[in-house]
């Protein structure tokens, strides 16, 4: 994390006097004969060093840090090369009554923080070059800008770069396996034709040959994003700290193009191979089940996205066998959320 430190640069002006120490002789001395006179001082005197006057680039960000850009690896880039001018007339904003070098030139201005400038609903706006008294000239009102909303703390409002990302999965459906009667666990489906399919297998249980799901991404914010799918036993409607899990799996990689959908590594394959997801199977299958979307995101702004955003509820089992009743009305093989 990069410290911001203000330095106070004043107007420093001055200048040292060079003193010559003189040593004294008697009258009646002549060069070159009798002692020195012990009562004066010879010691050569040495003015103290100037004031380091040297100008700190981070003084423009002290109070007012440029908008921060993180890299895939999480790491933080610098920021970027200081503006012109002073930190009270910096050159990237152009504010009103700071200096201008040509009378009726027009520029874009900002009179907000540089962290919001450009994102959400912050536009800039634009300033004239005017006369000020009979020898100055300076920049007039910032006309135009729009800052961001008041109250507001996230999203487009806040002119934040990230407000809005959604998660959508093609094939969300497990296969629940029985051997002799017995329930030996759970096992992610495969894509065959389009539709969802259960792959035969005995026990134990061994992950499917092909990927569970492709998987698309689509945000406001280009970013570095992990987005995991977690199926838990137990009531979407009213999820408990105690809901056991059956399965999670995740799909992770760079967004490279805002507002566009992407796709993300497939979501692998997976079965029970714990008594802990055996059991958990065997419940699921018993009393129902979701599915819990969550995301862990880094904007590249920085921001930091984390957190559960969606619980996909399952249809009963009897829905594979009679899809007609009520309760299947809405039942489908893939599902998405919004965060």
């Amino acid at each position: 994390m990069r410290t911001w430190k203000l330095v106070s640069l004043g107007s420093i002006t001055g200048s040292f006097l060079a003193l010559a120490l003189v040593t004294v002789w008697s009258c009646n001395s002549q060069i070159g004969e009798g002692p020195m006179d012990a009562s004066v001082d010879n010691t050569v005197w040495t003015p103290p060093p100037p004031p380091d006057l040297h100008f700190d680039p981070d003084a423009f960000w002290a109070d007012d840090p440029p908008l921060m850009s993180c890299v895939a690896d999480g790491g933080m880039l610098p920021p970027p090369k200081p503006p012109g001018g002073t930190p009270e007339c910096p050159d990237d904003k152009n504010r009103q009554g700071c200096p201008c070098p040509t009378l009726g030139e027009k520029r874009a201005c900002w009179p907000g923080l540089r962290a919001n400038r450009g994102l959400g609903v912050c536009r800039d706006g634009e300033t004239t070059c005017v006369r000020v008294g009979e020898l100055n000239q300076a920049w007039g009102a910032c006309e135009g800008y729009v800052l961001p909303t008041s109250g507001a703390t996230g999203g487009a409002d806040a002119c934040k770069c990230f407000s809005e990302g959604r998660w959508a999965i093609d094939n969300l459906v497990p296969c629940f396996y029985t051997q002799s009667g017995e329930d030996i666990g759970a096992a992610s489906s495969v894509t065959e034709g389009g539709m969802p399919k259960c792959q035969s297998m005995g026990k134990p249980l061994k992950p499917p040959t092909q990927p569970w799901s492709m998987n698309t991404l689509t945000v406001d914010c280009v970013g570095h994003w992990k987005l995991c799918y977690t199926l838990k036993a137990g009531d979407a409607a009213n999820p408990l700290p105690t809901d056991c899990t059956v399965s999670s799996v995740c799909a992770e990689g760079d967004y490279i193009d805002a507002k566009k959908p992407q796709a993300l590594p497939q979501l692998p394959a997976w079965a029970t191979t714990t008594q802990a997801a055996i059991d958990c199977a065997k419940k699921f299958k018993m009393s129902g089940g979701y599915g819990e979307m969550n995301v862990d995101g880094t904007t590249v702004t920085c921001d930091k996205v984390q957190k559960v955003f969606n619980r996909v509820k399952y249809c009963p089992l009897s829905c594979n066998t009679n899809p007609m009743q009520p309760e299947c009305k809405n039942c489908g093989s893939g599902g998405s959320g919004g965060f």
